[in-house]
């Protein structure tokens, strides 16, 4: 059998005893794209629409050229830049039937990556929301994007989401300076710091709003300190330092993120929280019975008096 043609192929076909379908899109040649990104992701689109998978055979700045997986079938794509000064692209050769077998089509997809993932289930994650799970993530793909895909790349993709809304752990403790420093100018008394390493690296926080210090004049001395393990990409501990109120309810004080529940780090944050509530032989601690907390204390606060927690003896 001959070479089909382009204008052939772009016939309207329909005999299915040939092989022969359509991809579903409505591009063309002469289509424009404000950059290959968005030529990319428009065609991952297609593809996954249309049930089918492509490969890249020629791939450049200026430059992108993709076939169907099956080296037999006629789709096929052309694009290239407008001009070399500009990020725009234009479609200048484009077949969109094939004429493969859809013996061909994997479950999988190879165009189910999870950054498209993630980005399809990026905004069920605004607002502060939990999202979908990676079982969801995995359902999601199955029945929106009809690929099956693996956990692990569920989870990646859900990462990526949340990364995508959220910012990534990094972005957030670069923003941390910024940060505290609007805390403090929008809440009066506010007390926070921030302690790095020698490298300038991320080690201590410590925050104690400025509401929070003016209303515990006037609870009990009676301060409980304790902390939890964080399970974020660099962990680390975060500690909390809160009292009672007139109604038995927790009333928080500061809270600080060590690298964990160590003599040095209890010691910084306690030397802080001195800063916020001052040092006197009416006040009270109490914790469990972790020697590094009481050592902590003994340094800190000579005056204060230290108890273990009933749960803890």
């Amino acid at each position: 059998m001959g070479a089909v043609s382009d204008a052939a192929l772009n016939e309207n076909v329909t005999d299915t005893t040939d092989n022969i379908f359509r991809d579903g899109s409505d591009l063309h040649e002469g289509q424009y794209f404000k950059n290959k990104k968005a030529l990319h992701r428009k065609f991952i689109d297609v593809a996954l629409t249309g049930n089918f998978e492509f490969r890249t055979t020629r791939s450049s700045k200026s430059l992108w050229v993709i076939k169907c997986v099956d080296p037999n079938c006629s789709w096929r794509l052309q694009a290239s830049k407008v001009v070399e000064e500009t990020a725009f692209f234009v479609i200048r050769k484009y077949v969109g039937v094939h004429s493969c077998s859809l013996l061909s089509r994997s479950g999988s997809h190879r165009q189910a990556t999870y950054v498209m993932v993630g980005e399809k289930v990026a905004p069920q994650y605004v607002g502060g929301k939990k999202g979908p799970t990676p079982k969801d993530v995995q359902t999601y793909a199955r029945t929106h994007l009809n690929a099956k895909i693996s956990y692990y790349k569920s989870w990646r993709g859900r990462k990526h989401a949340q990364s995508l809304i959220r910012g990534s752990p990094e972005q957030s403790f670069h923003l941390l300076p910024s940060y505290f420093y609007m805390l403090e100018k929008v809440n009066p008394r506010t007390i926070t710091h921030i302690e790095v390493d020698g490298d300038n690296r991320f080690k201590y926080l410590f925050l104690a709003f400025g509401v929070a210090i003016k209303g515990f004049e006037f609870m009990r001395k009676v301060v409980g300190i304790d902390g939890t393990f964080l399970k974020s990409q660099y962990k680390g501990v975060l500690l909390v330092a809160t009292t009672q109120d007139g109604n038995g309810q927790c009333y928080p004080i500061a809270w600080g993120i060590v690298d964990s529940e160590n003599e040095d780090a209890w010691t910084w944050f306690l030397s802080k929280l001195n800063e916020v509530i001052g040092d006197s032989d009416e006040l009270a601690f109490i914790s469990d019975r972790a020697f590094s907390i009481k050592k902590a204390i003994s340094n800190v606060f000579d005056k204060a008096h230290h108890g273990a927690c009933a749960w803890h003896v």
